[in-house]
């Protein structure tokens, strides 16, 4: 019997190429999204879920679905997010409230719903989409930052919370991929971005940049097959980096003092003025 993997943020970027890579491997995949109408693919056992992530109803309702038509969920990889462009100064209370329901809560959420059927079942794999990110601070993205900084909290903490019931926890920390986020999710606070703001150099400085990076990124090929790996080999490492720019900063963090690394970053993003 196929493992059955729900997979959320599944209509593009590493979410939408991880579905297709296990359908086509012989998994059954659940891709769920709030545009399903972004998945026209035609595979067998790849089935296209509407799921509101903000919503208990919402997931409790796909689960319920999946476990009726299976009885079971074996991998969960929790991939949906977005990252808001602000500062602090400017950012609403709307937004930051945004950024961590879909980002960290709709992570607890859907654990909520699917470590149940996983503690039944004896066996399990969540996945956890973070970022190098969630490792390492930049300005405009604090809010971004800090939840990806909390996505390691979390999977740390679920990793002990879960292990006694054959549930393994990870975390994948992506660089910077060729996918639609610079166009589709990144979402930007309009005082930081005008061009009265005091913080308008910065902007102009460190966005293009950004968003440079992002579109010529690496393939979201070799995120989906890490994702695969982790989900069939049981000793996998807790967390696991892939593409340039986490494997750039992230060993680099670890070897750098803190005031080291800060200026090495302000270095390679000219933060320096």
């Amino acid at each position: 019997m196929s493992k059955v993997v729900l997979i959320t943020g599944a209509s593009s970027g590493i979410g939408n190429r991880t579905a297709l890579i296990l359908a086509k491997q012989g998994y059954t995949v659940y891709a769920a999204t709030r545009t399903p109408e972004k998945i026209s693919v035609n595979i067998k056992n790849l089935h296209v879920l509407k799921l509101d992530i903000t919503n208990s109803g919402s997931i409790k309702r796909a689960v319920d679905h999946i476990k009726f038509q299976h009885e079971k969920i074996d991998v969960l990889l929790n991939n949906a997010g977005y990252a808001l462009v602000s500062t602090v100064e400017d950012v609403t209370e709307e937004e930051m409230y945004q950024q961590f329901n879909i980002n960290v809560f709709s992570i607890f959420r859907l654990c909520k719903f699917v470590t149940p059927l996983m503690r039944q079942q004896n066996s399990g794999v969540i996945i956890n989409i973070s970022s190098f990110l969630g490792k390492v601070g930049l300005p405009l993205f604090s809010f971004y930052n800090s939840t990806k900084y909390a996505v390691e909290g979390i999977t740390d903490s679920l990793r002990y919370e879960l292990k006694d019931f054959n549930i393994r926890v990870h975390s994948i920390l992506p660089g910077f991929f060729q996918t639609n986020f610079a166009k589709n999710n990144l979402v930007t606070n309009d005082l930081t971005f005008d061009i009265k703001s005091p913080y308008s150099p910065l902007v102009k400085n460190l966005v293009p940049n950004i968003v440079e990076q992002i579109n010529n990124g690496d393939d979201t090929l070799e995120a989906a097959l890490l994702v695969q790996s982790m989900i069939e080999n049981e000793d996998s490492p807790a967390r696991a980096t892939v593409g340039e720019k986490a494997r750039q900063f992230l060993p680099m963090r670890k070897e750098l003092s803190d005031e080291d690394f800060e200026r090495r970053v302000r270095e390679y993003y000219n933060l320096n003025g």
